[in-house]
């Protein structure tokens, strides 16, 4: 099936058919917005087309958006606060990833060399904008219960996110909960995955390096064997933190670059190693950074090299609010039925979406954008990532369907939590 054809929406919906259905002429239109963006990739801080791109098409529906602080980003309220009813907040995250475009079979592949939005957050950005201009119709109409926030987010792929930043400049004013959502290339579009509690993991930043006099490859007794070090280091580090620490927690260092030398006789004076550090719980990732600068240490004085350690906060895990969860289950319910639903795992993928919910309530779920019947695997942050774009549309569905919901009263969400297991984070 080819990615730019369009997939029907399967399902009967449970429950009466609600307000806020997407128009055709609009649906082709977002998918162009979309096409136009992943041809236009803009790295995290760099969003400044992109961020001209919503704002000129919001500001075309009427709606007042406003650029973040940084430049780059931006919220819109569809409705006039009242100052006291709390806001339910949409965040799409709208920068692209430092790789090449690997697509060949399609017309909207990225025309900036080594630049893809090879995760999807095109995506992400046309449902936001999708269901900020369907709410904003609602809204004139007299039919939106309550103003919604629309939040594009810059630099979600720059550590520690640009969630941080966004927070600091009053993006969480009046606003009670949150919600998001992430392509999954292993669920069918038309579907999504929910789940209460952990969704996400913790992920950080490990860099060391390993300094040492250096000499001849003859006589490594002579000297430090940094290669060897390095090695041992790469290989030693995360087999000895599953000893030290909670199984439980999912502790995981994977490598992404080791230099060392640049002559097959010559002992280096220097070797570098990068990778990330990934965990399931809250607990092993205050715990981590203690933890590994230990072990390091030992490694390194085994082998007698001088080590030095940069370990970059990233971000802690997503941990889904179970009420905001159950309303996210019952939208997309309303709008596809209840099969459209499936229950999914907490992944090691990292997102910067955790440091909204320190603050407020909130859930993501995961967007099925793979083409129903296709077998071929296109996972996140590669080259050849693409979606089937009915996602799109189902995408904005789910979101107004939840804006709506949301301005209901939630006894019936609570009651069906009552006597839940309180998720551990």
């Amino acid at each position: 099936m080819s990615r730019e054809s369009q997939t029907a929406l399967p399902g009967t919906p449970d429950r009466p058919e609600l307000p806020g259905k997407l128009p055709d002429h609009l649906r082709a239109e977002l998918i162009a917005f979309r096409r136009d963006l992943h041809m236009h990739p803009e790295l995290g801080h760099q969003e400044f087309r992109t961020t001209a791109a919503i704002k000129a098409r919001l500001e075309k529906a009427g709606l007042r958006p406003r650029v973040l602080k940084s430049g780059t980003g931006l919220i819109c309220d569809v409705g006039t606060w009242d100052g006291v009813r709390p806001m339910l907040a949409l965040r799409a995250d709208i920068d692209a990833l430092p790789i090449p475009d690997a697509k060949t079979h399609v017309s909207y592949r990225s025309t900036v060399p080594d630049r893809a939005h090879a995760c999807g957050h095109d995506v992400h950005t046309a449902v936001v904008l999708g269901a900020g201009l369907v709410l904003a119709e609602l809204d004139r109409r007299g039919e939106l219960p309550r103003p919604v926030r629309l939040l594009f987010q810059p630099a979600e792929e720059v550590l520690p996110g640009g969630a941080t930043e966004a927070i600091d400049s009053g993006v969480l004013d009046g606003v009670g909960k949150i919600i998001a959502l992430h392509c999954d290339p292993r669920v069918d579009a038309g579907r999504i995955g929910l789940r209460a509690g952990p969704i996400t993991s913790a992920c950080d930043r490990l860099e060391v390096t390993l300094e040492g006099p250096g000499g001849h490859t003859a006589r490594p007794h002579l000297t430090t064997d940094l290669v060897t070090a390095a090695a041992r280091l790469a290989l030693d580090l995360p087999a000895l933190l599953t000893k030290r620490m909670d199984a439980r927690s999912g502790m995981s260092i994977t490598w992404g670059r080791i230099e060392a030398g640049h002559a097959c006789n010559v002992i280096p004076m220097h070797a570098e190693l990068s990778g990330t550090v990934r965990c399931l719980d809250l607990a092993s990732w205050h715990e981590a950074p203690d933890q590994i600068h230990a072990v390091i240490d030992e490694i390194a004085s085994m082998h007698r090299a001088k080590s030095e350690i940069t370990y970059v906060r990233g971000v802690p895990p997503v941990v889904n609010d179970p009420v905001v969860t159950e309303l996210l289950r019952e939208a997309m319910s309303a709008r596809c039925g209840s099969a459209s639903v499936e229950d999914t795992e907490q992944s090691l993928g990292g997102e910067d979406f955790s440091w909204y919910l320190e603050h407020v309530p909130g859930a993501m779920a995961r967007l099925g954008v793979r083409a129903p019947g296709e077998t071929a695997k296109r996972d996140l942050h590669r080259g050849d990532f693409d979606v089937d774009e009915a996602a799109i549309g189902v995408g904005v569905e789910f979101f107004t369907a939840a804006a709506l919901l949301d301005g209901r009263p939630r006894e019936a969400r609570r009651a069906r939590l009552a006597g839940a297991v309180e998720p551990v984070g």
